[in-house]
């Protein structure tokens, strides 16, 4: 799979960390983050990887910052995206399982490295359970032509 990887100078270290667990999985990173831990502008990266995304680029994307908040807000204003907040495996789970979350947005000052590529990984290996969430689903993307 080809997962586009974006952070800010928060979230170097553990793009680094995701893209090393990506590469090992067989999985493809694209990087569309900063390697500097010298302050950026998050929505910068943000609206890269949607894009990506939105554009058919790449399949996810994965994105880091300081609490992955602002990062998920920026996400979430591109078309045929729907980025998800996440902190652990419950959450990363029903992301995809019951929203077919396409973006995964952690924070790196909230979870550690590690854990932050072990949460894409299961980010990329949970599938949607479809059925009665599809219509939800449904719903929040018909949101986006109100």
């Amino acid at each position: 799979m080809r997962i586009a990887v974006g952070n800010d100078h928060a979230g170097v270290d553990a793009k680094r960390a995701v893209a090393e667990a990506l590469a090992e999985a067989g999985h493809e990173a694209v990087d569309a983050g900063t390697g500097s831990t010298e302050s950026t502008d998050y929505p910068d990266y943000a609206r890269k990887v949607a894009g990506a995304v939105a554009g058919g680029e790449a399949q996810r994307g994965i994105l880091i910052c300081g609490t992955g908040i602002g990062m998920s807000m920026t996400a979430n204003k591109v078309h045929g995206v729907r980025a998800a907040l996440c902190h652990d495996e419950y959450t990363v789970r029903m992301a995809r399982r019951h929203n077919d979350a396409n973006v995964l947005c952690v924070g790196a000052r909230v979870v550690p490295a590690p854990r932050i590529a072990e949460l894409a990984l299961l980010f990329l290996s949970e599938p949607f359970d479809g059925g009665r969430h599809q219509r939800r689903v449904d719903k929040i993307m018909d949101t986006e032509k109100a």
